[in-house]
C-alpha cells in the first residue's frame, strides 16, 4: 500500500478515530468489537498529545512511543490489557503512517510486553454460583427473561460473549436441534442444542423478544430494537453478578467453568478443545493444569522428601 502525503490542516481526535475505523474495516478485515477496542485504545495515546493534533503527530518519534507505552502499560490493570494497548498502538501507528500523518512506520519501535502462554490457571465456578447467576433474573419480566437466555447459552454452550450478541433468529435450527456460531476468523460451526439452552430461547423467542424485523435473536426491549452489543452481554453477567452476590465477573468465567466441568466429569481435553472450538491444542491445554488427579501420577516424589 502507498503511503500519501500528510495533509496540510489540522485534524480532531474524532476524525481521525472514525477514519481509523473505516481504515481497520475495509482495508484490514477487522472485526467490529476489535476496531472497538482498537479506538479506545487510540484515543488514549491521541488525546496524550498537545493541540494541534496534526503538529504533534508530525513530531512523534520513537522515543514518544516508547515513553508513552512505558508509562501506560505500568499503569494497566493486567497483562492482557497491557498487551491489549500496545497491539492497538502498532496498528494505530501503522494506519497513521499510511494515512501521512507521522512521517516514519513506528510500529517497531513500540515494546513488547513480557508475558507467558499457560502462566495462570484458568477459573471456573462452583456449580452453586452458576445457578445463583441463572436463577439471578426475575422471569416475569421482557428483560429478564432475554437476559436469563443469554446467562444459559454462555454457561451450558461456552461463547465469547460476541459470539453471543452475533446470534441470529435464523441460527436456531429448531428442528435440527442445533444453533450456528458465527466465532473467530469468520468460522461458523454448528453446536447441539442442550434441552435447557433450547428451552430458555424458546421462551425468549415466544415470550419476551419484540416482533421486529431486526435479524438478531437478542434485542433491545425497547424501540428501535437493535441487536445486543457484546458490551451489553457482559453488562447482563454484571448485573447477574450483583443480584447473586457474587463480585464482577467477565462472561468468558462460564466459559472456563464449563471447560473445567467437562474435565472433572471425565472429558478428555481434545473433546473439550471441540466444544470450546479452539483451533489450537495449546488453547485446550492450560486446562491440563487443574486436573490434579491426573498430574498427582506424573509428579516425582522430591529428593529426599517423605515417599
Amino acid at each position: 500500500m502507498d503511503v500519501v502525503e500528510g495533509p496540510s490542516v489540522d485534524v480532531s481526535v474524532e476524525e481521525l478515530l472514525a477514519d481509523f475505523a473505516r481504515w481497520l474495516s475495509t482495508e484490514r478485515g477487522v472485526a467490529g468489537e476489535t476496531v472497538r477496542c482498537y479506538q479506545t485504545q487510540g484515543r488514549k495515546f491521541l488525546v496524550h498529545l498537545p493541540a494541534p493534533l496534526a503538529q504533534s503527530l508530525a513530531g512523534v518519534d520513537a522515543a514518544a512511543v516508547t515513553g508513552y507505552v512505558l508509562e501506560h502499560a505500568a499503569a494497566a490493570d493486567s497483562v492482557w490489557s497491557a498487551k491489549a494497548q500496545v497491539t492497538a498502538l502498532r496498528s494505530l501507528l501503522r494506519f497513521l503512517h499510511v494515512r501521512g500523518w507521522i512521517g516514519s512506520p513506528l510500529v517497531g519501535v513500540v515494546p513488547a510486553v513480557a508475558g507467558w502462554r499457560l502462566v495462570s490457571l484458568p477459573k471456573g465456578l462452583p456449580s452453586g454460583q452458576v445457578q445463583s447467576l441463572l436463577a439471578a433474573h426475575d422471569l416475569a419480566t421482557r428483560v429478564g427473561m432475554r437476559d436469563h437466555a443469554v446467562l444459559v447459552v454462555l454457561a451450558r454452550l461456552g461463547l465469547r460473549g460476541a459470539e453471543v450478541a452475533a446470534l441470529r433468529l435464523a441460527d436456531v435450527e429448531w428442528r435440527a436441534g442445533q444453533l450456528l456460531v458465527r466465532g473467530k476468523g469468520s468460522r461458523v460451526e454448528r453446536l447441539p442444542l442442550p434441552v435447557e439452552v433450547g428451552q430458555a430461547l424458546a421462551d425468549y423467542v415466544t415470550g419476551s423478544r419484540p416482533r421486529c424485523g431486526c435479524p438478531s435473536l437478542f434485542v433491545t426491549v425497547r424501540r428501535p430494537f437493535r441487536p445486543l452489543t457484546p458490551g451489553a452481554v457482559r453488562a447482563i453477567m454484571g448485573r447477574a453478578c450483583g443480584r447473586a452476590g457474587l463480585p464482577r465477573l467477565g462472561a468468558h468465567r462460564l466459559r472456563h467453568t464449563l471447560a473445567t466441568d467437562l474435565l472433572r466429569a471425565g472429558a478428555s481435553l481434545p473433546e473439550i478443545g471441540q466444544v470450546l472450538r479452539h483451533r489450537s491444542q495449546l488453547s485446550t491445554a492450560i486446562y491440563a493444569k487443574i486436573d490434579y488427579a491426573t498430574l498427582q501420577t506424573l509428579a516425582r516424589p522430591w529428593p529426599g522428601g517423605a515417599r
